[in-house]
């Protein structure tokens, strides 16, 4: 946590316990929770315990790759009225091994939950698992095929900014010696295009929630690319600059 005050991060994400809760508030770190989930009764403990500890955004990874879609958007929708009744912003997360692995899945619970309930399904968007899942290429069609969802996205209020291009979940932001990698700089015009896409909706609750996210494990990092921290701080100030440039396109 020292390490990413001084990078001058705004906030940590994770599973907050009252340890990590103390150390967020002492370095004057706002909490973004994060969890998974395989059943409701799972799911619902999470939520309170992270409720408990003062969090309000929380991302979550839910149920499993063969969960039907139904199944999935029944469970979505009364985790979604626990969320509400504890004062929770939740969204459900587009990520691997989950239920909204594909395009294919999650479009059908987005569609499922609307017909429930009548409102768009918050989402936080990771459109890396997407985008491997089609291995879209060329680059050119990141945007018309990620961004196919524009009233979901502009609904959400968190991203996850792993860099990725068609082939890799997470790409290297630099070579290793400073310069940006060229597929980092195809992945930073996709950004581009998804910051505009949010700015010009509703821009619910007025701000916006984006996690650059870069991981260690799950096979994300290859064993030749350059490491990872200096790379996540080197996100973040890209990702600010594309802000920037957004915020006067929108």
């Amino acid at each position: 946590m020292d390490a990413i005050r001084a990078a001058d991060f705004d906030g940590v994400c994770g599973y907050f316990t009252s340890e990590l809760k103390a150390g967020a508030e002492k370095r004057g770190l706002q909490m973004l929770a994060g969890g998974e989930c395989h059943t409701l009764s799972e799911a619902r403990r999470k939520l309170q315990a992270q409720r408990n500890l003062g969090v309000k955004f929380i991302n979550m990874q839910f149920m499993s790759h063969n969960t039907a879609a139904r199944t999935a958007a029944a469970i979505a929708v009364r985790l979604s009225e626990v969320a509400r009744r504890l004062g929770l912003a939740l969204h459900f997360e587009t990520h691997r091994n989950t239920a909204t692995e594909t395009p294919e899945k999650f479009s059908e619970i987005a569609q499922r939950y609307r017909k429930l309930t009548g409102r768009l399904l918050p989402v936080t968007w990771d459109h890396s698992h997407f985008a491997v899942s089609k291995h879209l290429f060329p680059a050119s069609i990141y945007a018309p095929r990620l961004l196919a969802w524009p009233r979901l996205i502009q609904h959400s209020q968190i991203f996850h900014l792993r860099p990725f291009n068609s082939q890799h979940c997470q790409i290297p932001v630099t070579d290793g010696r400073g310069r940006l990698t060229h597929e980092f700089v195809e992945y930073r015009d996709f950004v581009e295009k998804l910051f505009v896409l949010w700015l010009k909706g509703p821009r619910p609750g007025g701000e916006l929630w984006a996690c650059p996210e870069m991981g260690m494990t799950h096979g994300y990092r290859l064993s030749t690319q350059p490491p990872v921290w200096s790379d996540v701080v080197r996100l973040r100030h890209e990702l600010q600059l594309t802000w920037r440039k957004a915020l006067h396109k929108a």
